[in-house]
């Protein structure tokens, strides 16, 4: 007996929907299978190979053993809303109400979809950027909405202006924008992001910002859109502790905005975890009161990664893109003769011993040929880890 349902829309926003109409496997579970297979380098899926500071690991075995481990308040434990109130603070001359205007989520995903549930209708349009982090599709098509793409271009991959001002229109209700950004590494410029906000207040939308890897930035500090005049009433802002701390299994995030709006996104959270990882959240809490010599550390430990294995790729003959933020670098394989990258990344780990993932999984179906010879690469892995896969990638 086959099952329909609201599902379908979903794994079709998500670019999942096989041809038989089942969900297909994604690319990341696809490679990550063949690394298993072959013993390759996984530089595919985003996740450290080494774990976060010890103060934050110390501070949930302490939060264990002193018996943090049950339901706790629905807007998150005060420590951490405190924490990431005084982090905005510090960091950012950001002013928030702990108490009012800070949720903690599961993740920065649940974060994102219950923004998504809570403020789009059905037919309401949500203006991505192409390429985006692959939820975002079936999260706008969970929600019922329209999700309006404006790409991304190699090699910078910044927004042209005037197509993301065709973008946003009066049915537009959230501009989503992820910075820095995955899966490209790219920072947003100012200018853009003054338009946004520009465009948001022209046409009545939010803006709903992904700012997961604010830290991991390797040529200048984050500036939250929150922070531009007249971006505070309409943002939301969500950030996690996972990409910062080396703790992404953890699934601690955060949703800031003010009080209307994290009433509107708690009464959709209270009904898809309600709350989550009680030890957990007071050791963010501990890891966000590091000293700054912690923040500068993570960054310039990934920026020598990054030089390392873009030096890899290009002596490999990949053309190699800047990679300004996050810990992915896109490089494009065509002048390896490549004509299709996800056959070259389905080869790869029996050509190479290599696994990456192709840029085009983050496309819609109809935008896919831009990035038909592109390739991303992830470099939040132990040195030698990388130094071994530069050694594979010379074979090419």
């Amino acid at each position: 007996m086959s099952i329909d349902g609201p599902w379908r829309a979903v794994a079709r926003g998500a670019g999942l929907l096989s041809p038989d109409g089942g969900i297909a496997a994604t690319i990341f579970a696809e490679m990550t299978a063949l690394a298993t297979r072959t013993g390759a380098v996984n530089l595919g899926q985003g996740f450290p190979d080494e774990d976060g500071p010890v103060e934050v690991l110390d501070a949930a075995k302490r939060a264990i053993d002193e018996g943090v481990n049950q339901y706790g308040l629905g807007m998150g434990n005060a420590l951490l809303r405190e924490a990431v109130a005084a982090h905005q603070s510090r960091f950012y001359d950001i002013r928030l109400d702990p108490e009012r205007e800070v949720l903690v989520t599961a993740g920065a995903t649940e974060a994102l979809a219950a923004t998504l549930l809570a403020l789009v209708d059905r037919d309401d349009e949500v203006v991505t950027f192409e390429p985006f982090y692959d939820a975002y599709g079936a999260l706008i098509a969970m929600a019922g909405g329209r999700h309006v793409t404006v790409p991304l271009r190699a090699p910078g991959f910044q927004p042209d202006l005037d197509e993301l001002e065709r973008a946003v229109t009066d049915r537009t209700r959230i501009i989503l924008v992820n910075d820095p950004h995955n899966p490209t590494g790219s920072t947003l410029s100012l200018e853009a992001k003054q338009r946004i906000v520009e465009l948001a207040e022209r046409h009545g939308a939010h803006i709903v910002t992904d700012e997961v890897y604010e830290h991991l930035r390797f040529e200048s500090a984050h500036v939250p859109i929150a922070s531009l005049p007249g971006a505070a009433e309409r943002t939301i802002s969500i950030s996690s502790g996972g990409k910062t701390f080396s703790t992404t299994g953890w699934k601690i995030g955060w949703v800031m905005a003010r009080p209307e709006l994290i009433t509107a996104i708690l009464a959709v959270k209270q009904f898809l975890t309600f709350v989550n990882g009680a030890p957990f959240q007071p050791a963010i809490a501990a890891g966000l009161a590091l000293p700054n010599s912690f923040y500068t550390g993570i960054a310039d430990a990934l920026r020598t990664k990054r030089d390392l294995l873009s030096a890899g790729l290009a002596a490999a003959g990949f053309e190699v893109f800047p990679s300004r933020a996050t810990y992915f670098v896109v490089a494009d394989a065509a002048p390896l003769g490549v004509t299709d990258a996800v056959e070259f990344c389905r080869a790869l780990p029996e050509r190479a011993g290599v696994v990456a993932i192709p840029l085009s999984a983050f496309y819609g179906e109809a935008n896919r040929a831009e990035a038909r010879t592109l390739v991303r690469f992830a470099f939040c892995k132990k040195v030698s880890v990388i130094e071994e896969a530069v050694t594979r990638l010379a074979s090419l």
